[in-house]
């Protein structure tokens, strides 16, 4: 402390003639800086941290309040549950009552569809075996016709000459020529 009044007292002392000086003790400087800066921080920053401050405040009020109407609503959609679900088990209780006629119909109706449909598939099965059937014999009739032409073919080809198949074209165009006349 001593240092600090020694600083401000040797201001006194300065030779008025004199000129500028540096003070070299570093604790009265470093003090006297730090309280000019802290002052400045005070009276320029206050506006901003107040600022800053209400900012936060009012972040903090609305979502209070947002928190509020969350519950609220939380509060108001608990009770529709609710209300629901008494609505639901009276109608449970009114179907548990009722229903177990309605549900032997409704298994005698099932099981009866479900006759129909399987004699439909059986018969709609058998129908498609016969025509498969019916198919796979055209196709092999097919083959042994395709198979016994090109047999004849192949027959004819080897037997006739050039000489017996020039004649025979030669009878064909003659025919064709009388029946034009």
């Amino acid at each position: 402390m001593k240092n600090v009044t020694d600083s401000f007292v040797s201001l006194g002392h300065w030779p008025s003639a004199g000129g500028f000086g540096f003070n070299t003790d570093i604790l009265a400087t470093n003090l006297i800086n730090l309280s000019v800066v802290l002052g400045v921080l005070i009276y320029f920053g206050k506006g901003v941290l107040n600022d800053l401050l209400d900012n936060r405040k009012q972040r903090i009020l609305s979502t209070i309040r947002n928190s509020e109407e969350l519950r609220q609503a939380a509060i108001e959609q608990l009770e529709k549950a609710r209300a629901r679900l008494r609505k639901v088990e009276t109608e449970a209780n009114e179907y548990r009552v009722n229903g177990y006629s309605e549900i032997e119909r409704e298994k005698e109706n099932l099981i009866n569809a479900t006759s129909d449909n399987l004699e439909r598939l059986e018969n709609y099965k058998n129908e498609t075996l016969l025509f498969e059937q019916q198919r796979a014999i055209n196709q092999v009739r097919q083959r042994v016709f395709q198979q016994a032409l090109q047999g004849a073919l192949g027959t004819l080809n080897s037997c006739l000459n050039s000489e017996l198949h020039f004649r025979t074209i030669s009878a064909n165009i003659g025919i064709l020529g009388v029946m034009e006349e």
